[in-house]
């Protein structure tokens, strides 16, 4: 869709911190993340939500998920994930996207993107 953030992300229009990329979703570091490592698993092709999804999408999107998540426990000692779906009025940008947000034990003090970019990479 023309005037979708995550869309215009995809096609290169706007910079992001990407994670992984492969024929069918991008993984990003979220702008403003809630946790150090907030990812954000997105598919290439625009779904509103995750209604529309077919089930080999999902399958995808939580494969890659799993990806992200030992990449998280590698890199950045995280001690747990939580992974978020929000859905209707929850749903900021409509564009369908996973969050995986690290959880740690001790309380963390958010780090520059860049720093976290450069600790994943």
């Amino acid at each position: 869709m023309k005037d979708c953030v995550f869309c215009k992300i995809i096609n290169g229009s706007i910079p992001s911190k990407k994670i992984y990329e492969d024929e069918s979703v991008i993984v990003i570091l979220d702008i403003e993340p809630s946790s150090n490592g907030h990812m954000l698993v997105i598919p290439k092709k625009h779904y509103v939500d995750f209604t529309e999804l077919d089930d080999n999408m999902l399958i995808k999107i939580n494969t890659v998920a799993k990806k992200m998540k030992e990449l998280i426990y590698e890199k950045l000692n995280a001690d747990g994930i939580r992974i978020v779906n929000n859905y209707g009025l929850q749903q900021v940008v409509k564009h369908y996207h996973l969050h995986i947000i690290p959880v740690y034990k001790r309380k963390q003090k958010l780090l520059n993107i860049d720093e976290i970019f450069e600790k994943l990479k």
